[in-house]
């Protein structure tokens, strides 16, 4: 039997050296590779004749090569090789680049098959760097190819050859990982098969097949994974917390009212605090909806009725903005609060832990932290995880487990659409803060071009001279922090005749004919990861020197040390800065009531929902907030509708469903933040409908076999206990 947990340099074709370049996309198994499923794919089964081509389409042509091959050297590295092919319809010029070897593998007379672009230059077609294959020994044309994500150095045709010789490997095995009576409910095809034509169809229904078995198993793995979660909190008695402490009694000492839709969540909290069923809630609200306000008076319930807290910030600038927050509000009712952080002195955290252990301390405020062994709760009754997408599952039972199956909330300004958040949070109820506080003002948002540049810096020294304090994001930290990235830019200014030697040697290993096309893709893809991109630092001194050289400017950024990060923010937040430059860092929860610009530089390369967490860094005091997203004329088609969206609205979930929408579900969340589950191949915006009905199997499956224990749905055990243990936030 095979091992799909084998090292996938073991696949035929693969090698140490190809191995670390799947690595870099994830791909260490021949299971990983066998569900690294294609992006895209390219159709070249269908032959169309050349009098029938549109001038721009990608198409299959199958003719003669009715001249001899030419060579033409227009200069130093740069060779133009041409010839002219036929149909009984029309006829085609051929073009290629720094190929020379293909004058030996063209022959006058014979047939071949060629796949490219067709541009019309005055009255006659050409084919541009087309791939070719000779009539008969087709292995690149006539069929449906498939796309897959790739990096610097990895062609196409080597993760395809890879995957091909991992479905050789597994071919004739027993691989099924669902049971007999699934595939048979729902018609849905056999593992091997829907692998097969994932990766390389035979025609379009059958690929459509496979992906519905694949999206099917996804979803039902995930929901199952969720409902034993939610099962397992079920069964416990819970804590229930007094109905005689009154949320009323922090309500009313509070400087400002609560709106409607705080007050009804605060209900829902109040009413899952006096059951016992442990509290296992979800909370969504915008920037700014007042969620943290909500966890402080939860805190007071619980603290009142004899039991201590936990607050998990993920960041150090937020739990002790949370800290400052809490001790403001609760203090007033004898209840004590502390911190504790990584950068917490050791004699100062076994000081904060034994009082913990003793029951002096009611409310404990922290980071990770918070989940190492030490800290010991004398009588936990409530957790609240603040931006739960920064925390796994993992993480969450390690909190839960300081005490007695304490009530759980968890927090997140990062907006779902309800639908998804229902279906994706499973195992926990949800509440929705879906109004801002009367008080706020709708941040004007404006997305503007390089040529707005001088203006956009008017605009800024205009706030500050008002006395407000002004954000400057950027994408990145400094230039080698992406060593790929640095290697690819290196090589293209090495001389370009190694890129032609090489390109030349991919031709004659018989790559897919022709390289040329494939690392021009490349180098545009490495121009594009490093057009305009500055490093903080750079900008930094941009902002000191050049632009604002008389005002008082900072930067922050992830890579710094924890008590620097911190002393920066302590200066902003006191007003000694008057612009910070920063990643994004500052994204989630920083509260600077006196900032009042956020200028986020290359805008185009963020998401919709990262966009609207560092707008919602502004816009938290009294006065009127900005948001200047700067983005490339040059952004793609996508980008500039994202800028769109930002300006047309502020309303999160009206931006997560727009997000959604335009980028699928692989980066909804934002570049690489840990959470909701990343799916190989579903697509929640694209399948939500098979969702809900994959929802109501799991159901089903559950309600007949609770924890899958029958013969029948052994394998779905296997599956289910393999999602469990990713520490995935599901």
């Amino acid at each position: 039997m095979v091992d799909l947990k084998q090292n996938v340099q073991y696949v035929k074709s693969v090698g140490p050296t190809k191995a670390s370049l799947l690595n870099n996309l994830n791909i260490y198994t021949l299971s990983d590779l066998l569900t690294y499923f294609p992006r895209e794919y390219e159709d070249r089964s269908k032959i169309k004749n050349i009098a029938d081509v549109i001038t721009g389409e990608e198409v299959t042509i199958q003719a003669r090569v009715i001249s001899e091959v030419n060579i033409t050297r227009i200069r130093k590295n740069m060779v133009i090789i041409k010839t002219v092919i036929e149909d009984d319809t029309g006829r085609c010029t051929v073009t290629w680049f720094n190929q020379t070897y293909i004058k030996q593998r063209i022959k006058r007379g014979e047939t071949y098959r060629f796949f490219g672009k067709i541009n019309k230059v005055i009255n006659h077609l050409e084919m541009n760097s087309p791939i070719f294959e000779e009539l008969g020994k087709e292995k690149n044309t006539g069929k449906i190819m498939p796309i897959y994500p790739s990096t610097y150095k990895l062609s196409q045709t080597a993760i395809r050859q890879a995957v091909e010789n991992a479905l050789l490997m597994v071919k004739g095995e027993e691989i099924e990982t669902l049971p007999e009576y699934i595939l048979k409910s729902y018609n849905l095809e056999d593992l091997q098969k829907s692998l097969q034509e994932i990766h390389f169809p035979s025609n379009i229904e059958n690929r459509l097949s496979a992906r519905k078995r694949l999206v099917f198993e996804e979803l039902l793995v995930m929901q199952l994974a969720l409902l034993e979660l939610k099962g397992k909190t079920e069964d416990y008695e819970g804590i229930k917390f007094s109905k005689d402490v009154k949320m009323s009694d922090v309500i009313n000492s509070l400087p400002f009212k609560l709106t409607k839709a705080q007050l009804k969540v605060l209900e829902e909290i109040d009413n899952d605090m006096e059951s016992n069923k442990p509290m296992n809630r979800l909370l969504q609200g915008d920037v700014g909806s007042g969620k943290t306000v909500v966890s402080i008076i939860s805190a007071y319930k619980a603290v009142k009725s004899g039991f201590q807290v936990a607050i998990m910030a993920p960041t150090a600038i937020l739990a002790t903005q949370h800290f400052e927050e809490f001790k403001k509000i609760l203090e007033p009712f004898n209840i004590k609060c502390e911190l504790i952080l990584g950068a917490t002195k050791p004699k100062q955290k076994l000081e904060i832990t034994e009082k913990l252990a003793n029951g002096e301390i009611d409310v404990l405020i922290g980071t990770h932290s918070l989940l190492t062994e030490n800290v010991i709760f004398k009588n936990l009754g409530l957790v609240v995880t603040d931006e739960q997408h920064r925390f796994g599952v993992r993480q969450r039972e390690t909190i839960t487990s300081k005490g007695n199956h304490p009530d759980v909330l968890v927090m997140t300004a990062t907006p779902i659409p309800r639908t998804l958040a229902l279906i994706l949070y499973g195992d926990l109820d949800i509440s929705i803060i879906d109004e801002l506080p009367p008080n706020r003002k709708k941040i004007e948002t404006y997305a503007v071009t390089k040529r707005m540049e001088e203006r956009v810096n008017n605009f800024i020294r205009k706030n500050i001279e008002e006395g407000r304090q002004v954000y400057v994001v950027c994408p990145l930290v400094e230039e080698k922090e992406d060593e790929e990235e640095q290697e690819s830019l290196k090589e293209e200014k090495i001389n370009e005749r190694v890129n032609l030697k090489s390109i030349e040697q991919k031709g004659q290993e018989n790559f897919e004919g022709v390289g040329q096309l494939e690392i021009e893709e490349m180098k545009i893809e490495a121009f594009k990861q490093k057009a305009d991109l500055k490093a903080v630092k750079e900008w930094t001194e941009i902002y000191q020197k050049q632009i604002f050289p008389d005002l008082r400017v900072a930067c922050v950024y992830g890579k710094m040390k924890p008590k620097e990060k911190e002393e920066v923010m302590e200066k902003f937040k006191n007003g000694e800065i008057d612009i910070l430059i920063s990643t994004t860092v500052i994204e989630v929860g920083v509260n600077v009531p006196n900032a009042s610009v956020m200028v986020v530089e290359n805008a185009d390369r963020f998401g919709l929902a990262q966009l609207h967490q560092l707008r919602g860094r502004v816009g938290r005091g009294e006065y009127q907030s900005y948001c200047i997203l700067k983005y490339s004329s040059q952004a793609s088609q996508v980008a500039k509708e994202r800028m769109k969206i930002m300006q047309e609205t502020n309303d999160g979930f009206v931006i997560a469903e727009k997000d959604l929408e335009l980028r699928g579900t692989g980066e909804f969340f934002g570049t690489k933040q840990h959470g909701l589950p990343e799916f190989k191949i579903a697509n929640l915006f694209v399948d939500m409908p098979m969702l809900k009905s994959v929802q109501s199997v799991a159901l089903k499956i559950e309600a007949e076999d609770r924890g899958l224990k029958q013969e029948k749905n052994q394998k779905l055990r296997k599956l289910v206990d393999e999602k469990l243990k990713q520490s995935i936030s599901l």
